[in-house]
């Protein structure tokens, strides 16, 4: 099955793009799945209010990054997107305390829920 970028790759690709369902979830719950690379899901123990707040910061300093007019600004909104994303569990110590380690941005295929991802395709 060919990649993203045409060639013949070995990651499957599973498109969201311009969809409504949900991001493709691991069994866990801990990851989502975009374009076969995991990353990490918001800490689901967050109040829905705390967690919208969060939401709603991470795109304001989003926006702050792409109209950022100089070097200084650009720093101080990455600094907020770090921070919001951070607080939202996405990034920094993870939010299990099982003792997994992060696959934060790992490809699907060399992690533990290789098997669990091509199963979805049905694989033999």
């Amino acid at each position: 099955m060919g990649g993203p970028g045409g060639g013949a790759g070995r990651c499957r690709t599973i498109r969201l793009s311009g969809s409504k369902e949900a991001p493709l979830q691991t069994p866990d719950g801990r990851y989502i799945v975009v374009r076969g690379r995991l990353w990490r899901r918001s800490n689901p123990a967050l109040p829905e209010a705390e967690r919208q707040a969060l939401v709603n910061e991470l795109m304001d300093a989003r926006r702050a990054v792409r109209d950022a007019a100089d070097e200084a600004m650009t720093r101080a909104a990455r600094a907020r997107v770090q921070a919001a994303k951070v607080a939202l569990g996405e990034r920094g110590p993870v939010w299990w305390d099982d003792g997994a380690p992060d696959l934060n941005r790992h490809m699907v295929r060399n992690t533990p829920y290789a098997d669990w991802f091509a199963s979805l395709a049905g694989d033999p």
